[in-house]
């Protein structure tokens, strides 16, 4: 009766808001239901020619990218020590590791077998660049829960595993560097194995190099725009200096990055199938003109400096990282497959249905954890 009142309560805008995640989760999982037990003919538009689609393009490869920047934070407060980072550190590493269950749950759907995604565990390939990936996002994902696990300790006020949490943190931080490393890079060392099927703008020898450098160029954005979005949703300052700063690592980062990618073009003589006027060749220049426009933002301090600005060049620097993963998995492939491939709308809307949860799980953990301290029992905004 008393939630049926708060509902009463809320405005117009919060009503329609909270309808249509609904509306996504029930026709989500309407779908998931045709995904695992009518096959992927039921929702996809996959195939024999093409079997990695939109799906492992963005809730995979692109996801596992886009949860970077809890990595990326933690390196910079708990190694480097940037200290004065401290006060986002909680909600970044919250969203990586939704992030990185989401990917788990995600494969699942990409999985013809589903049911054998256990199988890393004990059918062992050292050999495989996939095995690898496994374990490394496996033993990174419990990397994050040790990292996620004080919230929940402290929200109970259990004083005697949080002084132990607090005390190994320092190498559970070192850990999940390195693992994230190993990962990100390798997921550019999957595409590797195919050099006479992806397009030569995208195959290069150093696509493991150029994965990590995409990772460590997103992170700082993707904390940018969540701590954007909370700022919003939760009714908080948004706190603008640290968010320059950590803009000044996107920066660096992206440069390095579109640096070395540029050159590798000239390195490995392909610059001019970029003015060949192909469908390959016009999704790689709008790929690097979206990643340009967002360090030019960043280059120009008085932008850089504005909310509006800074929050522009995060959601550029995203939609770049994203559009280089699908133009990998998606664009890049197609040419070779010999066949034409678009994704159905219920393959997109799954990858939305996903992005959904992991939101909603956001919202109601930082409402009953201590994710942000000073909004902990805050209800008023439920």
């Amino acid at each position: 009766m008393n939630l049926v009142m708060r509902i009463k309560d809320f405005s117009p805008q919060r009503k329609f808001a909270w309808s249509v995640i609904g509306i996504i989760l029930l026709i989500g999982l309407q779908l998931s239901y045709m995904r695992f037990f009518k096959g992927f003919a039921s929702v996809t538009n996959l195939s024999d020619e093409f079997p990695w689609g939109f799906w492992i393009g963005f809730d995979v490869i692109a996801g596992v990218a886009l949860a970077s920047g809890g990595f990326t934070l933690c390196f910079l407060v708990y190694i480097i020590g940037y200290h004065r980072y401290h006060s986002i550190v909680r909600p970044t590493v919250l969203t990586a590791f939704l992030g990185y269950i989401l990917v788990a749950v995600g494969l699942l759907y990409d999985l013809g077998k589903y049911f054998n995604i256990w199988h890393p565990l004990v059918m062992w390939n050292p050999h495989s660049v996939m095995f690898e990936v496994a374990w490394c996002v496996m033993l990174y994902l419990s990397v994050l829960f040790l990292e996620f696990v004080p919230m929940v300790l402290e929200k109970f006020n259990l004083q005697t595993p949080l002084h132990f949490m607090q005390k190994i943190t320092i190498p559970v931080v070192i850990l999940g560097v390195l693992l994230s490393t190993l990962h990100q890079s390798s997921l550019g060392s999957v595409y590797l194995i195919v050099p006479e099927k992806l397009h030569e703008l995208w195959y290069t020898p150093i696509l493991p190099l150029l994965f990590f450098l995409s990772a460590i160029t997103v992170g700082p954005a993707m904390v940018i725009l969540e701590s954007a979005l909370s700022s919003k949703i939760f009714h908080r300052g948004l706190e603008l200096n640290i968010m320059v700063d950590i803009a000044g690592f996107q920066l660096v980062g992206m440069i390095v990055y579109v640096g070395v990618k540029i050159q590798d073009l000239f390195v490995r003589g392909v610059v001019p199938s970029l003015f060949t006027g192909s469908y390959e060749a016009t999704h790689f220049m709008l790929e690097i003109g979206i990643l340009l426009a967002a360090c030019l933002i960043l280059i120009l301090p008085k932008l850089r400096a504005h909310p509006r600005w800074l929050l522009l060049s995060s959601i550029l620097t995203v939609v770049g990282i994203l559009y280089n993963r699908l133009n990998i998995s998606w664009v890049g492939m197609m040419r070779s497959s010999g066949t034409f491939y678009f994704p159905a709308w219920s393959e997109v809307f799954i990858s939305l249905f996903l992005v959904t949860i992991g939101a909603v799980a956001f919202y109601f953990i930082v409402k009953w954890l201590p994710v942000f301290p000073e909004i902990e029992g805050n209800e008023e905004n439920a």
